[in-house]
């Protein structure tokens, strides 16, 4: 069997049923190949390469499965680079393979530029931001660098890998006799440590306001179900990243997420504790703030990560770290006895009086206009999100539902994400997916409404349409003296039409301007929609936290009387 074949077989054997990519002519007898295998795999085509690697990203959150994404040579492998840093940064799982000049006009070691048409060393460009990337010039070494690369997506801190195949390779024929498998360097998940998990339940139990922080990790280790066990059993106040917003959702115990735009009772909460379990989240400047040693600052800090070297990055020189996968931990503490607790309802009070006090002093029209809809998304639907004032308005004022999962680009902060990962999900789920965008985002990738016009996807694309590039223009507001140069249509940004581009496309259209033309049927049908949201007031992102100051301390600033008193609570 040829090598292109090979592959597709091998990712059938391993699950995937659905894969992305764009046509190019170093690819195209993987093309073949897949088209040969059409009852058993499905390969969808994008407009784009990095649509395909988003929808491939979309794929891997939803299922789990690896997701898989191809590009031919040159333009074709770069322009999946925003693609491979997004999943490397979120810890998602995606084989990317890439098509290569034929290994006898590679330019190798010659000291020229470029000696194949389109032919570019990607793999020197991405080895910073995959687990795993290698050419492979001999047809030798296909079975156990895939094997290899394929299981570096799982292992461990999940992430990308990139293949990249020279042409003459994936059309040879390969020996299908059994050979080694190439498992070399393959690093698994920390070691079990029954002292580390007896550290941690001795911490609970000497702790009088213990707080849960949730974050990303517990949903790539798909641990949602047991980390909600496990906190309906401890009864302790918790917290998430903002990637995380969808795992707990009882307002008991949920008091939401921390951060630069946090919700304030998360951020004055985490100050006020006293322990500090950090759960699968990185605890970076966006969520912890610059000083990191302010981050809860009378609490002890157990950072339970799954990843050695954020746990090198310390944000208290006394914290404790567990490197294991979360999954253990949060299975331990699920099947702890809670008469071994002290009782925390005083705290729980606090906790609720905190955020009562906060309560609606940060709403604004499109964090009304997000809470209004959210009763109306099916249950069981996928959320996805752009980059953006489109994307906090989501984390702050959605009301997800237990069978709902919200997605985001976290780390890379890719605009343009939302619509090729609504189509991903929408493959892995089988179910609707909602897509909120920006009127900036959705223009970077808005060729992919052919992909869903084309296969009729039942995703419904929620347009937040302000006329303006919001979060860098509120930047300009504060800084720059109302400058807004490149981010309104005075100074130079404009956006189209959306009406007729959506029907262009082939695509239901639908326009709402106020809460009160939000109804029940928004999200009615299985067809593709487009609703958009006309947004004619200056929109801004708050509550917001200035560099360098504590958490707490976001503005608007609170009333000095007011801070004071939950302070003191």
């Amino acid at each position: 069997m040829t090598v292109s074949d090979y592959i597709v077989e091998y990712l059938i054997k391993n699950g995937i049923t659905d894969v992305y990519g764009y046509p190019g002519g170093m690819v195209t007898h993987l093309m073949e190949s897949l088209s040969r295998y059409k009852d058993r795999i499905n390969a969808h085509v994008t407009y784009h390469e990095q649509g395909a690697a988003f929808a491939a990203c979309g794929y891997a959150q939803v299922c789990g499965k690896t997701g898989v994404a191809y590009a031919t040579s040159g333009s074709g492998a770069t322009n999946l680079v925003t693609g491979i840093c997004n999943a490397f940064f979120d810890s998602i799982p995606v084989l990317f393979i890439t098509g290569q000049v034929n290994t006898f006009e590679s330019k190798n070691d010659m000291p020229v530029r470029q000696r194949g048409f389109q032919e570019t060393d990607i793999v020197s460009m991405v080895k910073g931001v995959t687990k795993y990337a290698v050419k492979i010039d001999r047809v030798e070494d296909v079975k156990r660098q895939l094997e290899y690369a394929f299981a570096q997506t799982q292992t461990g801190r999940k992430g990308p890998v990139l293949l990249d195949i020279p042409m003459n390779i994936l059309r040879a024929e390969m020996d299908l006799a059994p050979r080694d498998i190439f498992t070399s360097g393959i690093h698994g998940a920390a070691i079990d440590a029954a002292e580390d998990l007896d550290d941690i339940l001795e911490a609970l139990k000497k702790a009088k306001r213990p707080v849960l922080l949730l974050g990303n990790g517990i949903k790539t280790a798909h641990a949602v179900e047991i980390a909600r066990k496990a906190i309906a059993r401890l009864k302790i106040p918790t917290v998430s990243t903002m990637l995380a917003v969808d795992i707990i959702h009882d307002p008991i115990w949920n008091y939401g997420f921390i951060g630069a735009y946090g919700h304030r009772s998360a951020n004055f909460i985490v100050a006020k504790s006293d322990l500090i379990l950090s759960l699968g989240a990185r605890l970076d400047v966006r969520q912890i703030g610059f000083r990191r040693h302010e981050f809860a600052p009378r609490a002890a800090l157990i950072r339970v990560d799954i990843d050695e070297s954020e746990l090198a990055y310390r944000a208290h020189e006394d914290e404790k770290a567990v490197c294991m996968d979360v999954s253990v931990v949060l299975q331990k503490l699920s099947h702890t006895d809670p008469q071994e607790l002290p009782d925390y309802r005083e705290w729980v009070t606090v906790c609720k009086t905190v955020r009562s006090r906060l309560s609606g002093l940060d709403d604004r029209l499109p964090n009304k206009l997000i809470r209004k809809m959210s009763p109306y998304i099916p249950d069981y639907a996928v959320i996805t999100t752009d980059v953006g004032q489109n994307q906090v308005w989501v984390a702050q004022s959605l009301i997800p539902k237990t069978n709902q999962r919200v997605f985001f680009s976290g780390g890379h902060g890719a605009m343009g994400y939302s619509l090729p990962a609504a189509i991903g999900c929408s493959h892995a789920s089988r179910e609707k997916v909602i897509c909120f965008c920006g009127d900036g985002g959705i223009q970077m990738n808005i060729q992919e409404l052919q992909t869903i016009a084309r296969e009729r996807l039942p995703i419904k694309i929620v347009l937040l349409n302000n006329y303006s590039l919001g979060m860098i223009r509120h930047f300009q507001e504060m800084y720059f003296r109302e400058n807004y140069t490149q981010t309104i249509p005075e100074g130079g940004y404009t956006v189209p039409d959306f009406s007729a581009v959506t029907k262009a496309y082939g695509i239901n259209y639908y326009r709402i301007d106020s809460c009160s033309a939000i109804k029940k049927d928004l999200f009615a049908g299985n067809e593709p929609a487009l609703t958009e949201v006309a947004i004619e007031e200056k929109t801004y992102v708050f509550p917001k936290l200035e560099f360098g100051k504590p958490n707490q301390e976001q503005e608007p600033l609170l009333d000095r009387k007011l801070y004071d008193e939950l302070m003191a609570l």
